[in-house]
């Protein structure tokens, strides 16, 4: 799933290439539900003739921002891409919209797992699903003893804890075993025990890992591209990820990485640099 470095890659390509033009039309293609409950009448009458304004990112998910009454709200999910292209260029992969532009360009949405969504919302709406999120962890707003704060309020495992939306905003199975590595920590590590200088290190790290995924235009497995239809380079960078019970040694100290299931998500970590307490 694309977590916070490949949605922030894909906003700041869309900023560069769609911010001031003006949607013109739309194609919805053979899976309508990829609009969400709207019928494709009502999402043109919302979105037509709209200039885009600016293009955000709050956690996972995008916001392309217009001078008309709605939002295009995006969540790629799994499988979700999203690609500028010229009007006459051949369909996507697995494309279910295509938003047109001036210029005879098109903003178009593939997705072969089907869960993302291109949805419309207002102001309201945006504010509402922003207060259900915790802090973005590249902002001010997220902070050592905030994050102490927040894990002291859960049991369970911190690895748990840390793809909990509502604790830090875009985090996801990637980064959070790249980020536990980097800080030594267990990833079944009960959150409540761990020490303010744990969650000054935790939340040096998360910006660390993340600051350096997205120079790397994100990590790309099988289906992930920018808005150019270009690859990210990060997977050469992980430490862990992935590794675990493939004889994959450990990059500090040799111990072979191992794979074990926290929350009913595939983890991987050191068994001696990552010692439980």
């Amino acid at each position: 799933m694309p977590e916070l470095p490949e949605v922030e890659t894909v906003r700041r390509g869309l900023e560069a290439l769609v911010v001031g033009s003006t949607i013109i039309g739309s194609t919805l293609g053979s899976f309508p539900g990829i609009i969400g409950d709207l019928d494709h009448g009502h999402f043109s009458a919302l979105t037509n003739g709209s200039l885009i304004t600016g293009v955000d990112r709050r956690a996972k998910y995008l916001f392309i921002e217009t001078n008309g009454p709605a939002i295009l709200q995006v969540h790629l999910r799994m499988t979700g891409r999203l690609l500028v292209t010229t009007t006459d260029a051949d369909p996507i992969r697995f494309q279910y919209l295509a938003i047109h532009l001036d210029g005879n360009r098109d903003l178009r949405y593939g997705d072969q797992r089907k869960f993302g969504r291109v949805t419309l919302i207002d102001r309201d709406g945006f504010t509402a699903l922003s207060d259900r999120l915790g802090p973005e962890p590249l902002s001010r707003l997220m902070t050592a003893r905030g994050l102490q704060l927040a894990l002291a309020r859960r049991t369970g495992k911190i690895k748990s804890a840390l793809l909990d939306q509502a604790v830090v905003a875009g985090l996801g199975n990637i980064y959070v075993d790249e980020v536990l590595f980097r800080c030594r920590i267990h990833p079944e590590r009960v959150p409540s025990t761990l020490t303010i200088e744990e969650c000054t290190l935790l939340v040096r790290e998360i910006r660390r890992v993340l600051k350096s995924a997205i120079a790397f235009q994100g990590t790309t497995f099988s289906t992930f591209e920018n808005p150019y239809g270009e690859s990210g380079t990060n997977a050469s960078q992980l430490r862990v990820y992935g590794k675990g019970g493939r004889d994959v040694p450990c990059v500090r100290c040799g111990t072979m990485i191992e794979r074990i299931v926290v929350g009913g998500r595939g983890t991987s970590f050191c068994p001696t640099c990552q010692r439980l307490p």
